[in-house]
């Protein structure tokens, strides 16, 4: 964030290594990410596995992690990352989340040592891609009326169903996939090259276009025994690895909106309206003071969930706060730094429109905006409201 927009001096709550790690990703978004998105959201096509390699390179996938290969870095540092990542593309901050934050972090956290040993090195570095398969195409908000089943056969585990809008599914190597089974929901480490496996990329979409997003099929796909995850039982699993996902969409979120009103506070100097630059004009400064606002309390927000975590106090209505506010705010201003670029804002020579397609997703994905809503309803009353 500019000086001009760091309003209430965030830099001053950052560790050192902190600011290092949030000019690395900068510099990266700046070198590497901003020259081809117009291009890659145009065609809808993004060079995946190069761009996997290059992220582990620099230790951005998993790197909230510890051991086989992750850099161990703090929640504020991975946060910080996220934010920079998707001030380029809320798409490219999907690859890293889900490759780290749902991928590993379920290897990492219910899986066995072998499959640690197995997945987790090569997946930090880069050279093989994860996907996380639970929502599907009848069942997103209710996980629990998930389809997909795991049935006993001798030793192994057959696997049958279908998900839907996986992040990274058609260039995956291994999948995460959580089904039903007769011992309840069970999360399944899946090479993509099992037979039986196969995930088709979605097309067509409006959002998140440089991103990789497919549906799953399973058709009698055969695993080991090895390849159930030992330590996920029921939904409290893949829950768990939600909210590590939503962690990084609460500073990412915030990435997006920064790009927005930087884009716009340049265009607004530039742009001479009735003979004097349209950021001299009082409304237009209203509304540049009212965005600023929110931006630096999301960033509040976020830096201060992340210290929560830090000390392991963080709650799950916490994050579905960080998430429900930083989301909503975030698009908001993304539509009205439309306004003030005007019809220029639709264009692809301006990131604005990108962004505010991007976050439409964002918004519902890793929990709609009501879901999160009743979350922190249930933990103000005491009442669950989902049904």
């Amino acid at each position: 964030m500019t000086a001009s927009l760091d309003l209430v001096d965030v830099d001053s709550l950052l560790s050192e290594e902190e600011v290092d790690v949030r000019a690395a990703a900068r510099r990266f978004a700046d070198e590497r990410l901003r020259p081809s998105l117009p291009e890659w959201f145009e065609s809808a096509t993004i060079p995946a596995r190069e761009l996997a390699k290059e992220l582990g390179a620099l230790g951005f996938l998993g790197m909230h992690l510890t051991g086989y290969g992750c850099a161990g870095l703090g929640p504020v540092a991975y946060g910080l990352a996220c934010l920079e990542i998707e001030a380029a593309d809320s798409g490219m901050r999907s690859l890293v989340s889900v490759q780290g934050s749902l991928a590993m972090y379920a290897i990492w956290k219910y899986g066995s040592e072998e499959q640690k040993n197995e997945w987790l090195p090569r997946m930090s570095a880069g050279e093989a891609i994860g996907c996380f398969g639970l929502t599907e195409p009848d069942f997103g908000s209710n996980p629990a009326g998930m389809r997909t089943n795991a049935r006993r056969d001798g030793d192994d585990w057959v696997l049958n169903g279908s998900k839907m809008w996986i992040t990274n599914g058609s260039v995956a190597d291994v999948a995460v996939v959580w089904a039903r089974t007769d011992d309840g929901v069970r999360g399944f480490v899946v090479p993509t090259s099992t037979p039986g496996f196969s995930a088709p990329e979605i097309t067509r979409k409006m959002s998140l276009r440089a991103s990789v997003t497919s549906e799953l099929v399973l058709d009698d796909v055969r695993l080991p025994a090895s390849a159930l995850l030992p330590l996920a039982q029921g939904l409290s699993g893949p829950l768990g690895c939600l909210n590590e996902a939503r962690f990084g969409i609460i500073f990412g979120a915030m990435g997006a909106a920064r790009d927005c009103l930087e884009t716009a506070i340049a265009y607004a100097g530039e742009r001479v309206v009735f003979d004097k630059p349209l950021s001299a004009y009082q409304l237009t400064q209203a509304k540049f003071a009212d965005m600023a606002v929110e931006l630096n309390k999301g960033i509040l927000l976020a830096v201060h969930l992340g210290r929560l975590k830090e000390k392991g106090t963080l709650r799950p209505e916490q994050v579905s706060v960080g998430k429900l506010n930083n989301v909503r705010e975030a698009i908001a201003i993304a539509r009205e730094c439309r306004t003030i670029l005007a019809a220029n804002g639709i264009s692809g020579e301006y990131p604005i429109m990108r962004h505010a397609n991007n976050l439409e997703s964002v918004l519902t994905y890793e929990g709609t905006s009501e879901v999160h809503q009743l979350v922190i309803g249930q933990s103000l009353t005491g009442h669950a409201a989902f049904r």
